[in-house]
Formats: structure tokens, sequence, C-alpha cells
């Protein structure tokens, strides 16, 4: 068993549903952060496969105006700056301290692979009180490629000096799981609210609830 397990950042480690009030407040319906989650993931996997990469934030950004032109919603400077603001201080979600410390406990050496900035992805782990367990913290920004494409999981593997098969990609996304795989990776999905496997495409080596369930398997606690 590879004891290098690289996590991916929002939604599997940090609660995205924080940032929920924002979208009450612009379109009188929290469920809105869902849909602009799936715009953002629809901008991301467009800038990758016609290779235009443009930064998360700014992606994030237009996300967000993107559901306002659905909905009729003037989304303004100041409304884009706020879901800026609210994505670098997203709290962790409630297991994950515990889980992290348990597998750093089992020997386990953690990196964190993520489709934000490098210094994005530094302030939001800062503010989550968890940056102290990853002995790297690595952006896409590095290859200017998203995942699931294949470039970001070469170059964690190779700034860590393994190969890709070395390691164990730890994710909430079915897409994520599906990159990594393809990439060469061993893979654990994250059970988290919504979000699941595809029945038709790549199945995890691990399936946990939460990262938790996952960090439990892995040192041998079930």
């Amino acid at each position: 068993m590879t004891k290098h397990l690289v996590f991916d950042v929002n939604e599997t480690l940090l609660d995205v549903s924080a940032l929920d009030p924002l979208f009450e407040r612009l379109f009188n319906d929290a469920s809105t952060r869902q849909e602009w989650f799936l715009t953002l993931q629809e901008n991301w996997l467009t800038a990758t496969i016609i290779h235009k990469y443009l930064p998360f934030g700014d992606l994030a950004k237009s996300a967000l105006v993107m559901v306002g032109k659905r909905r009729g919603v003037d989304v303004s400077e100041d409304d884009q700056g706020e879901l800026i603001d609210g994505m670098l201080s997203l709290p962790a979600h409630e297991d994950v301290a515990e889980a992290l410390t348990l597998l750093r406990d089992n020997g386990y050496k953690l990196t964190a692979l993520t489709n934000s900035t490098l210094a994005a992805a530094r302030k939001q782990l800062a503010s989550a009180g968890l940056d102290h367990f990853f002995e790297h913290i690595l952006s896409v920004d590095e290859v200017k490629r998203y995942k699931p494409a294949r470039e970001p999981y070469a170059m964690a593997a190779e700034r860590l000096g393994i190969q890709t098969g070395d390691f164990m990609m730890i994710a909430a996304h079915a897409w994520d799981i599906a990159g990594a795989a393809e990439a060469g990776c061993r893979t654990a999905f994250v059970e988290r609210p919504g979000k699941v496997q595809n029945p038709v495409g790549v199945r995890a080596d691990i399936h946990g609830k939460g990262v938790l369930g996952v960090a439990k398997q892995l040192a041998g606690k079930q």
C-alpha cells in the first residue's frame, strides 16, 4: 500500500456549503450554489479541452455571472468579490482534522492537489487550520491544465519524486477519480452530500463516508 496520499481540496476537505448565504441573498435560493459549482466545472473543463487556461478565481466569478444571467439577476463586482473572499475562508468539513491526524499518525505522507491557484490554496488551507498536515500543497496552475486532465497528476508525481501509480488520489468528485485513474493513480472516493460515483465510469479502489471513512480503511480501523 502506498504511503503517499494526494487530496483534492474544494468539497473534499473544505465545506463549500458555507457559501450558501451569498446565494440565498443573490437568488433567494441557497441551492443555486450547486448550479454555480456545476457551471464552474463546465468552465474549467471547457478551458482544459480547448487549451485556453484561465485562473480558477476568474472562472468562479464568471460562473456566478452566468448563473445571474440565467436567473435575471445582475451580479456586481462586489458580489464576485464576496464569492472569492468566501472561497478563501471556507471551513473544513467536521471530519477532516480527525481523518488527517489519523493518517499522519499512521505514517502517511499527505499532499494537496487543487484546481485553485497555489496562493488561493495556501490561504484556504491555512484559514481552515489544515495547512500543517500537508508536506506539499500543489496547484494545477503550475501546468495550466485542470484536473481531470493527466498533466496535474503527472506533475504531482514528479514533485513527489514518485510514479503516478505510487500515490492515491482522494476526492469527492467522480471526474477527479476518473482522471487520476486514467493517469495511473490509485483512487479513493469520498462520499459527501450530493456526490456519487459514476455507475458506468471508473470505480475508486476505496469508497468511504467522508474523509474519515476513507482514513479508517487506510489505517486499518474498520
